[in-house]
């Protein structure tokens, strides 16, 4: 009885210990993935951004042009986006009384 006691409590500590691990593995991993998806999101996004735009990145200015460009872009989407979260948390999201009575649907 004593063995299987023993037999337990190491299982859960070994089961612990891996779990701990791979947690900080995860936690890595996890990083990686989001600076990667950070890094495309930026790549796709500028290139949306200076697609058709005679942008000079060989000068100070035209740098400084392109970094004014695309801090607007980013400004104007986030502006996009309150816009449509506030629309949408104004809407009516109650249930229809029409959807509910099977005598009025429109089928």
């Amino acid at each position: 009885m004593a063995w299987n006691i023993a037999l337990i409590v190491t299982a859960v500590i070994i089961i612990a210990i891996w779990v701990l691990i791979e947690m900080k593995r995860f936690r890595h991993k996890f990083f990686a993935v989001i600076l990667i998806v950070l890094i495309l999101l930026f790549y796709v996004s500028a290139f949306y951004v200076f697609k058709g735009r005679n942008v000079d990145f060989k000068s100070f200015s035209g740098v400084k042009d392109a970094t004014a460009m695309y801090f607007s872009f980013l400004k104007t989407s986030f502006v996009n986006a309150k816009s449509i979260t506030s629309n949408a948390i104004k809407m009516n999201w109650n249930v229809n009384s029409t959807a509910l009575d099977p005598n009025l649907r429109e089928d």
